[in-house]
């Protein structure tokens, strides 16, 4: 079992640009995915990015894919989430979850087994 704490949430307007942070209790070196999740009022959690740690692949939603960068720094052992152009049904709550070893259906929220506590992104027009 691992730790997840994310931080870098906020407000921005539509075009604006975030950087969201998940800082992970064990050495990202070793194999995992790490997944970003986003929650809108109402809604079901969905796969907004992924990111095989050992081989630093990463995977995106296709409406994501243009917008959105997965990264992950290990001496830190943190994986970053940058988030550009950003659009007001971009709001919810940022999720960070993870799983060792690969997930290729990473955007399924049950094949995770940890999840950090998440971080608010609201954008307005």
């Amino acid at each position: 079992q691992v730790q997840l704490v994310e931080s870098g949430g906020g407000s921005v307007q539509a075009g604006g640009s975030l950087r969201l942070s998940c800082e992970v209790s064990k050495s990202i070196r070793s194999p995992m995915t790490v997944a970003w999740f986003r929650q809108a009022p109402g809604k079901e959690r969905e796969g907004v990015a992924s990111i095989h740690t050992a081989t630093e692949t990463p995977l995106y939603a296709d409406s994501e894919k243009d917008r959105f960068t997965i990264s992950q720094d290990n001496a830190k052992n943190t994986v970053h989430l940058q988030m550009n152009l950003l659009r007001p049904e971009d709001t919810g709550v940022y999720y960070c979850a993870a799983r060792s070893g690969r997930i290729w259906s990473w955007d399924m929220a049950q094949m995770y087994d940890d999840w950090g506590q998440g971080t608010q992104v609201t954008v307005s027009s």
